[in-house]
């Protein structure tokens, strides 16, 4: 019996519902433990989203029948591994499949953050737009800028493939520096220092983790070049937000292109009243191509899993 929390993709449903029994919870809102736990008698397989928390006491309620969750993302941080591990519980997760799907993102919200789009639509929308004028909505640009990512990973390394079609100098920090065939010329910056100061957009690319918790607060963004723009499509956990707010606030960093956050869906409430925050709802990986590919991906770890057992 395969549960599935929330709702999937029609097609990715169609091949669970032939390859297992379903349960389908069809849950939509924030994650209800009780419910799930009601709902997991008879269970070997359970197929969730990163909105269900499965913490030690949830994990340690399930029944012996569960012997593999499957989460429809490539982050794990939502379930506690350790205990899962202690019974035997295998995860699957959904690596590599989103990778070209989220560059795309993080180079949209560059382009919509530096070019002021957010703002520009809403005053269209309002019907405030009273025509041009030579100093009207200025942005900045991006092509021939410097980028620096935080995390050159497979995403990371897809974000500056895309930007340099914009001509853009890459930088980039990370725990070890690249392999020079994976760089690709990109220029690696062991600290903080010399990686921040000397670029004009920041994206943040790395995973969750408590390695990579608040790293961007309030002394690093003081590092930044004056006028920075930055990009969040990593972790919201990665960004202490109250330090951000008051960036953005004071002009130190020009704008914000945010798609992930702390606490999600309850995004700290200051970033609504800026204007030069860019902000979308954690749609990523949200193209057809690509959250097929994950559900794919997610049912071929639970088949895996249980031909273990």
């Amino acid at each position: 019996m395969l549960l599935i929390t929330r709702i999937i993709p029609e097609a990715v449903l169609a091949r669970a519902r032939a390859e297992h029994e379903t349960r389908e919870l069809r849950h939509v809102g924030p994650f209800d433990r009780a419910k799930l736990l009601a709902a997991t008698d008879g269970v070997d397989a359970i197929l969730c989203a990163t909105s269900d928390k499965f913490d030690a006491a949830l994990i340690a309620a399930l029944p012996a029948s569960v012997k593999v969750i499957a989460t429809y993302s490539v982050g794990t941080e939502h379930i506690d591994l350790a205990a899962a591990a202690a019974r035997g519980i295998a995860i699957a997760n959904t690596p590599d499949v989103l990778t070209g799907a989220t560059a795309e993102l993080t180079l949209m919200l560059m382009l919509m953050a530096a070019r002021r789009a957010g703002e520009g639509e809403r005053i269209l929308r309002a019907g405030n737009w009273a025509g041009l004028t030579p100093t009207y909505l200025l942005g900045r640009d991006v092509h021939g800028k410097r980028l620096g990512i935080f995390g050159m990973g497979r995403i990371g390394r897809a974000v500056a493939r895309m930007a340099r079609a914009l001509d853009m100098e890459i930088h980039y920090h990370n725990r070890t520096r690249l392999d020079p065939a994976l760089e690709d010329g990109a220029m690696y910056h062991a600290d903080d220092t010399s990686f921040l100061g000397g670029i004009d957009f920041l994206s943040l690319n790395a995973p969750g983790g408590e390695s990579t918790r608040g790293w961007l607060n309030a002394a690093r963004l003081a590092k930044l070049t004056p006028g920075a723009i930055v990009v969040n499509t990593g972790r919201g956990s990665i960004v202490d937000d109250a330090a951000l707010i008051a960036a953005l606030r004071s002009g130190h960093v020009a704008a914000a292109g945010l798609d992930v956050y702390n606490n999600e869906p309850n995004l700290h409430p200051d970033y609504l009243t800026l204007e030069n925050a860019v902000l979308l709802p954690h749609i990523g990986s949200a193209t057809v191509e690509t959250r097929n590919a994950m559900g794919f991906l997610a049912l071929d770890g639970i088949k895996a899993a249980l031909s273990r057992v």
